[in-house]
């Protein structure tokens, strides 16, 4: 993510969310970044730092890049991809190639990467594809 605190160079920059959500940042420490909208970060931030930091502090938190996504099992190039916003199963599946002829188009599990002991319900390939999901095509039987 890309903090910006206007008028504050040394505050501003690129900072990496761990694994767990958390956005660490300089004098502030960490910051719960999953489930927030950017909005919401930039208020967080900006109440934290009004805090004893700064006074009226002004800022804007962007993404820069989204964790990647990965696809499994019977496509033609199974791996991981980039994320893109408005992601669905048909789209992850077209990106790794399409599916092998040996795929089970109604055997289609998503498991989410903020989920990871979840149970895989079958989806279909309007389902959405979240950053760092793990989406896993079956092969049929004859």
């Amino acid at each position: 993510m890309h903090v910006d605190v206007f008028g504050e160079p040394d505050m501003s920059g690129d900072y990496d969310v761990d694994s767990v959500g958390m956005l660490p940042l300089k004098l502030i420490g960490r910051i719960e970044a999953r489930g927030q909208t950017g909005h919401d970060l930039d208020l967080v931030i900006e109440r934290r730092l009004a805090d004893g930091y700064l006074q009226n502090p002004h800022v804007s938190v962007s993404v820069i890049a989204y964790r990647p996504f990965y696809v499994l099992g019977e496509v033609q190039k199974p791996g991981p991809y980039p994320y893109v916003v408005g992601m669905t199963v048909a789209h992850a599946v077209a990106i790794a190639g399409g599916y092998t002829y040996r795929a089970s188009k109604s055997s289609i599990t998503v498991q989410h990467f903020d989920d990871p002991g979840a149970q895989q319900d079958p989806v279909d390939e309007a389902s959405p594809v979240l950053p760092g999901d793990l989406v896993r095509i079956s092969e049929r039987m004859f």
